[in-house]
């Protein structure tokens, strides 16, 4: 199991936002999700949206700290990358 979270530096609704994924499965993705306490409304394509404020839980849960370009790159390399339709 690995999921991935990037540090909150992403701006939006007056917070600032991480983006937690899995490198194995969305299924693994939701399942951590929940144990987080994360709405599935926080769902977009392949991430979810997790608040500053809920950072630290995450990573006390077991989610792997990297940067935003690594989580990226290892979303796609697992075919979970799903990108906006222009």
């Amino acid at each position: 199991m690995t999921v991935l979270i990037d540090p909150p530096d992403w701006p939006g609704h007056g917070r600032l936002w991480s983006h937690l994924v899995s490198d194995t499965s969305l299924a693994e993705l939701h399942a951590f999700a929940e144990r987080l306490g994360v709405p599935r409304r926080g769902f977009d394509r392949d991430h979810y949206d997790v608040p500053a404020s809920r950072y630290a839980d995450a990573v006390r849960l077991g989610a792997e700290e990297v940067r935003s370009r690594e989580l990226v790159a290892r979303l796609t390399a697992a075919g979970l990358r799903r990108r906006k339709r222009g």
